[in-house]
């Protein structure tokens, strides 16, 4: 991809989720408890590992994540977003106080030297059109011994249903909200006939995720969910190999994935401890 290109594209993409979060801006309900984050993490890691941590968070958005995050105990959160939600972001989270800092920038600006115990991305990676200098920001903010924690859309058990948002994609990404949002509209209500058939037929794409995950949700979080999978300029969907590669290929050892009910990936690596490794 062209550089000018990848900068245009992420330039917009920051500027749709900007619009998003401006138009949906809470996090009530299961699509904002602590559950989503025990359920990403799964077998990798404990939510109990973040207590009396410090950590950042890449692309905050409206909070929920750093809400999760302030649950399982982290002492200190930084919240960068770099979108013109921030003041969203700095809404939600005035309760906080001075748990939560709030930095208005992208990933890849992350200061240096900030000794972090976690640096943590759900969601977000896969909209960056070149997500190695973020990967690599993250692991200079990080102490020796810190770990990154990601979270992206897989493409593995899931190429039909990729395909289709894809192909869709080639249009929605260009729509105007309004026309947008009717477009999500409908296929919400799709999705609220698809999920009683998964609960029913246990074999049918993405089944566990919709009786795990988004069956749990409210209409208006599903209706978000598509909304979010339509709209931005940029998504890539990963391999387990290139997840593998973008997080080693930062420095990162120790590498560990989990494939999250089999539709995305959730990868940690640690920055090692001695300074030779």
């Amino acid at each position: 991809m062209e550089q000018r290109g990848a900068s245009e594209l992420r330039g917009q993409t920051i500027a749709d989720f900007g619009d998003q979060w401006i138009r949906y801006t809470d996090n009530e309900g299961f699509y904002g408890s602590i559950d989503i984050l025990v359920d990403a993490l799964g077998p990798l890691l404990p939510v109990s590992a973040f207590a009396g941590k410090s950590v950042a968070e890449i692309g905050a958005g409206t909070g929920r994540i750093v809400r999760m995050l302030l649950a399982a105990g982290a002492t200190k959160v930084l919240a960068i977003e770099p979108s013109e939600a921030v003041h969203v972001l700095r809404r939600n989270l005035k309760e906080a106080g001075s748990s939560v800092e709030i930095l208005h920038a992208r990933g890849d600006e992350i200061p240096a030297g900030l000794d972090l115990d976690f640096v943590v991305s759900v969601g977000v990676l896969h909209h960056i059109p070149d997500p190695a200098p973020v990967v690599a920001a993250a692991y200079r903010a990080l102490r020796r011994g810190g770990r990154i924690v990601i979270w992206v859309y897989g493409k593995e058990g899931n190429r039909l249903v990729v395909a289709a948002i894809e192909a869709l994609r080639h249009v929605t990404t260009h729509l105007p909200h309004p026309i947008l949002a009717v477009l999500a509209s409908a296929c919400n209500l799709w999705l609220s006939l698809y999920i009683p058939l998964c609960r029913a037929m246990r074999f049918l794409p993405l089944a566990d995720y919709m009786n795990n995950v988004i069956g749990k949700f409210d209409r208006r979080k599903r209706y978000l969910v598509i909304y979010d999978q339509l709209k931005p300029a940029y998504a890539k969907y990963y391999t387990e190999n290139e997840v593998r590669d973008l997080v080693e290929g930062a420095g990162f050892t120790k590498v560990e994935l989990y494939h999250r009910r089999g539709y995305s990936w959730t990868a940690i690596g640690m920055r090692p401890v001695s300074a030779t490794a």
